[in-house]
């Protein structure tokens, strides 16, 4: 009856969504808590029933016998290849009564009302941080875990994300510069030198840069800027161990050690 009534009594504490089914809700709750109940024989695990089967039939029965005509692609179910052919055909039935996106599938559907509701199902049980997405979730962990699987194949660094790798490629190594100043035509690779450069054609700030783009008000700044962070001028010397410093207050700070006064860490 509440499948004509509409009436959905059942309330997930964790997000706020409501359910016309009691099994309904503890199914969804599996999105939060993580649970993986259907386990395969070669160990992989599955949250619904229905998925853990077409795993079975995909992977070890190999049954896969709906075609694709245009592509090869093969399906074990006639609804899993016709949702599939919308791919091909360009057809997107599912609509969101919000803002009118039109979607191939009823799960992209329901992944993008999020963005109108404000959902955030998928949390972080590290720092509590919620998310809409699974993928946005699994991203934000690499910041705990410290995992970098993006590897730049010129130079070896590592990224958390691939987007990032994809700018180190691009600024780095191919030295693209897509920032363009509109008043003198000068590019820069990021938005944020290009606004530090900006800053130039404000009233008292002549004096940029040529390195990095940076302005400044007076010359004797550049001059300084230069000196010290270009060309890694020390000028400072300490005359009890020798160690040299690129400003006066650096080598205070360091002075402090061989007085015999705590806690003050030195930045060279």
């Amino acid at each position: 009856m509440r499948v004509h009534t509409g009436e959905k009594p059942y309330l997930c504490k964790t997000c706020g969504k409501r359910f016309s089914r009691i099994d309904s809700l503890k199914i969804h709750q599996r999105v939060h808590t993580g649970e993986k109940p259907y386990i395969c024989t070669c160990g992989k695990a599955f949250t619904h029933s229905r998925t853990l089967n077409a795993h079975i039939r995909n992977v070890h029965n190999n049954e896969s016998p709906y075609l694709c005509k245009i592509c090869g692609k093969r399906f074990s179910r006639i609804d899993s290849l016709k949702m599939h052919q919308r791919v091909h055909n360009k057809e997107k039935p599912y609509i969101c009564k919000t803002c009118g996106k039109r979607f191939s599938r009823i799960d992209s559907l329901k992944v993008h009302q999020r963005v109108h509701t404000g959902e955030k199902p998928y949390i972080c049980k590290i720092c509590g941080k919620r998310f809409s997405l699974v993928t946005t979730l699994k991203k934000h962990q690499r910041v705990h875990t410290g995992e970098k699987p993006y590897i730049c194949t010129t130079c070896g660094k590592a990224f958390a994300q691939g987007s990032n790798l994809n700018a180190h490629i691009r600024f780095v190594h191919n030295n693209e510069k897509p920032c363009l100043c509109k008043i003198c035509g000068r590019r820069f690779s990021e938005e944020s030198t290009l606004k530090k450069h900006q800053k130039v054609h404000t009233a008292g700030t002549r004096y940029i840069c040529t390195t990095c783009g940076k302005a400044f008000a007076r010359g004797s700044d550049l001059n300084k800027h230069i000196r010290f962070v270009h060309n890694k001028e020390k000028p400072y010397l300490c005359k009890i161990c020798g160690k040299r410093f690129s400003r006066a207050s650096a080598l205070k700070k360091h002075q402090r050690i061989h007085n015999g006064e705590k806690s003050y860490a030195c930045n060279v």
